[in-house]
């Protein structure tokens, strides 16, 4: 069940009642490039949707295609609004060139979130959920 949502052309967000932000993105076009200007667009749904609750990101990038700007991965990497709100992030892929693309963003933009990277929808969550309790101490 879907809390918040927020939906765009090629991507959407919202969270539920595991405290897990999902992202969905569904761009087809393999010359497509995510831009500085969408990158903030995307901060301003996230920050909405957290409310200001610190959240595991499960990023599910199945199919998609493109890329992003440099500034644009600079801005997502060391926004200080989701540098407080991002526990963890994990990918959702079943694309090498994606999966290449993440790791390579990960390692020269944000080493310090810790991410993994999941071919399975059920693999990710339940990694979303070990790092939020490690996060917030197990109950």
């Amino acid at each position: 069940m879907k809390e918040g949502i927020i939906i765009y052309e090629d991507a959407m967000f919202w969270t539920d009642g595991s405290g897990i932000l999902y992202c969905k993105f569904n761009n087809k076009d393999t010359n497509s490039k995510l831009d500085y200007k969408r990158a903030k667009l995307y901060i301003r749904a996230i920050t909405k949707l957290c409310n200001g609750q610190a959240m595991p990101f499960l990023i599910d990038v199945r199919d998609t295609r493109g890329t992003f700007s440099i500034s644009a991965a600079k801005l997502l990497a060391k926004n200080l609004d989701l540098l407080r709100l991002r526990i963890s992030e994990a990918f959702i892929t079943n694309s090498l060139g994606i999966n290449l693309l993440i790791t390579t963003y990960k390692r020269i933009y944000n080493p310090i979130t810790p991410f993994g990277v999941f071919n399975e929808l059920v693999d990710a969550k339940k990694y979303s959920l070990e790092t939020k309790s490690e996060f917030y101490g197990s109950n």
